[in-house]
């Protein structure tokens, strides 16, 4: 299901990505426009409730588009740091859950999945609990190792506090980092928009990583 979805996603910003760059090449549309008032549009009545629900689905670029929005002031960097953590945390949350009562679910992620489960299982008993802030930046394992923390007898507790923790640190990273280096993020939009080509390369190389 979470495949699937993945999937849609990526199609649907597939899609935008050509219609972006349709328009630049009818010179009558500017991306860096187009994003800032998607984003406007949005940011000050549903901009938390965004981000929240975006960072619970692991993304990073949520949380840049925040530190954004935070850099115009859109949005306070510290209640957007807040939520996103709070999102990172449910995110992490349900997948622990799903490791712990859901076994049918695990046993069939095991087929397809099972090299990344292993590894997963020795990285837990080589570093213990500093996986659990580990984890957020290694892409591909990010739902298996809660699912993995799961399965085994860690304590529920222990690993509700520690991932809220690094829910925190994760988000306060990226988005301090987005706030901090607004000007220079809208400067590569600018140069996004005169090296379209480029620009689209990167972004679908970006987000098949993510698929």
């Amino acid at each position: 299901m979470r495949k699937w979805f993945k999937f849609f996603i990526f199609i649907v910003l597939i899609a935008l990505i050509i219609y972006v760059i349709h328009g630049l090449v009818k010179n009558d549309f500017s991306l860096e426009e187009f994003i800032i008032r998607i984003w406007n549009e949005h940011v000050e009545t549903w901009g938390y409730l965004i981000l929240f629900c975006w960072s619970i689905l692991e993304g990073e670029l949520g949380l840049i588009f925040a530190g954004l929005a935070a850099h115009d002031g859109k949005m306070h960097v510290v209640l957007a740091i807040f939520i996103a953590g709070l999102g990172g945390f449910v995110g992490d949350q349900i997948y622990f859950y799903i490791g712990r009562y859901n076994k049918r679910y695990i046993q069939k992620k095991l087929r397809s999945q099972r090299r990344k489960f292993a590894v997963a299982h020795l990285l837990l008993q080589r570093f213990g609990w500093p996986i659990i802030f580990i984890q957020r930046y290694m892409y591909g394992f990010r739902t298996v190792i809660p699912m993995s923390i799961g399965i085994t007898r860690y304590s529920a507790k222990k690993f509700a506090i520690i991932n809220l923790l690094s829910a925190w640190v994760w988000a306060a990273i990226t988005i301090l980092l987005a706030w901090h280096f607004g000007n220079l993020i809208q400067n590569f939009l600018t140069w996004a928009k005169n090296h379209w080509y480029l620009a689209a390369i990167m972004i679908i190389c970006f987000l098949s990583l993510l698929v």
